[in-house]
């Protein structure tokens, strides 16, 4: 006898058999059974998959504060100076001045979202505040992301028109052009990342309180990523390397320039491909790797990306950072004009600070004389009076 029970809509159905039926009935059952273990096991696989891929939040914890703290403290007065700097070139009508500008603002409003996520590492990646401001947070810091690269872009291209191009580029490179042509990335990049709002890493009513924290990929979350890296970095990355190689080409062509001239132009062009690198491939060479992981269930099974790339991809993602601290340095400092600004500034300072000092020892030294020349004379009452020479 073989009794096999299926439970369905509430029931329970019972099949009794004899004989050859009994044998028949014995095999279907056994089969039943064997696929319903079956798919017991993997639905615990998968359950045991969500709750065994744990992350440790205290490895990247104080290697993440260091970074945001030290960016931060760097990164603002810098791009503030930046800022008064490069508006007094906008005003003059330099066009290379709108980037910058630009470039700067971008900065200082990604810079801006660094205590948040300082105070959020601190509080072991728990989000204190409402699940909007976590939204707005991560749409500032990744938005502002991809428009420093992308601005990045146009600060190069520019240059490489105004040295390479030089006579034919007078009638491109115009102040309304730019200006335009940086609202664009502004607008491009915000319409692009508009989805962050929808997306339910931002919501903190779940429980978790986690804020856009990697969760498991999806065909939606791969797609995006190489579409980041794609975009994002490897053709910003093309165009730099190929914008600053030609300027350096045409530099060192160039018989009007000296050796130190030539070199300081290297210098700079070494610098921002560095830089670039630096601050944005470990990023995004993580990204790909997380992305291909979704191509392999074996992968995502074994919990790669949480236990060993996880504090990795975080470090990297705050090392993207610096490039908010370093712009001003590496741009705005290697431009001439800025330069001739900061030591007009620097000068006008001076002098003041000199004028200043002159006017408090002139009046100093009048309040000496003033006193030795004053002389006390004995008056009714034993009281004293003071004449004052006909010069006062």
């Amino acid at each position: 006898m073989c009794c096999a029970e299926m439970k369905g809509n509430g029931a329970v159905l019972l099949w009794l058999g004899h004989g050859r039926n009994t044998e028949t009935h014995t095999v279907s059952c056994d089969m039943m059974q064997e696929s319903t273990v079956a798919a017991n096991i993997f639905t615990t696989t998968n359950q045991s998959v969500k709750v065994t891929c744990e992350i440790s939040y205290e490895n990247d914890r104080v290697p993440l504060m260091v970074l945001y703290i030290v960016v931060f403290i760097i990164g603002l007065p810098a791009n503030l100076a930046t800022v008064y700097l490069t508006l007094h070139q906008v005003c003059r009508k330099n066009v290379l001045g709108i980037y910058l500008l630009s470039l700067s603002v971008c900065d200082l409003t990604y810079l801006f979202t660094l205590p948040l996520w300082t105070v959020y590492v601190s509080y072991n990646h728990e989000w204190p505040w409402s699940s909007m401001a976590c939204k707005v947070t991560g749409f500032v810091f990744f938005n502002n992301m991809y428009i420093s690269i992308f601005l990045l872009c146009c600060v190069s291209i520019d240059r490489y028109v105004a040295v390479v191009y030089a006579i034919e580029s007078r009638g491109l490179r115009q102040k309304r052009i730019a200006a335009l042509v940086a609202f664009s990335v502004y607008m491009v990049v915000g319409l692009g990342h508009a989805p962050v709002f929808i997306m339910p890493e931002g919501n903190i009513a779940n429980g978790s309180r986690r804020c856009f924290e990697p969760s498991q990929t999806s065909a939606a979350v791969a797609g995006f990523s190489y579409a980041r890296v794609c975009i994002g970095f490897c053709i910003p990355l093309a165009i730099l390397i190929y914008t600053n190689r030609a300027i350096l080409a045409n530099v060192q062509a160039s018989t009007g320039l000296q050796p130190h001239q030539k070199e300081k132009v290297r210098y700079l062009a070494v610098a921002v491909v560095t830089l670039f690198l630096i601050c944005f491939a470990p990023y995004h060479i993580i990204l790909f790797l997380r992305a291909i992981t979704f191509h392999f269930p074996e992968l995502q099974e074994e919990c790669l990306f949480e236990q060993h790339i996880y504090t990795p991809y975080k470090i990297s993602l705050g090392l993207s950072t610096f490039n908010s601290a370093f712009n001003p340095i590496l741009y705005v400092l290697s431009s001439n004009n800025i330069r001739q600004e900061i030591r007009r500034g620097l000068a006008s300072l001076c002098n003041k600070v000199n004028a200043g000092q002159r006017s408090t020892h002139s009046s100093q030294h009048n309040m000496h004389s003033s006193k030795s020349n004053s002389e006390p004379v004995p008056a009714k009452g034993d009281q004293m009076r003071t004449t004052c020479p006909t010069a006062c």
